[in-house]
């Protein structure tokens, strides 16, 4: 049987996904809507995307929320991708959208 050689361990120990300096950086990322769900009960409504397996949360209390929603249902179902801006790089938090690509 043949044995493996294992790596030092500082090859072992995983980076860093965000660095400290770019971790409050947002951005939009383009995005195609794949699922809207809106329940009536909740403070939010979910929305997944076909780049992503997580599903994001549009807040009702979001100030845009009624133009946000919109601009979502429109997308999906035109099959076109929009601009999304999440509240920050590990957030699932939809804080605007932007159709015009």
């Amino acid at each position: 049987m043949k044995r493996r050689r294992s790596k030092p361990k500082e090859q072992h120990k995983p980076e860093a996904t965000v660095k400290p300096d770019t971790a409050r950086k947002r951005e939009y990322r383009v995005m195609t809507v794949a699922l809207i769900r809106e329940p009536k009960q909740l403070n939010d409504v979910e929305v997944a995307f076909s780049e992503s397996t997580r599903f994001y949360r549009l807040l009702r209390a979001n100030p845009k929320f009624e133009d946000i929603l919109t601009e979502l249902r429109e997308a999906k179902e035109k099959h076109r991708p929009v601009r999304v801006l999440i509240e920050s790089p590990g957030s699932n938090i939809i804080e605007d959208v932007d159709a015009g690509g």
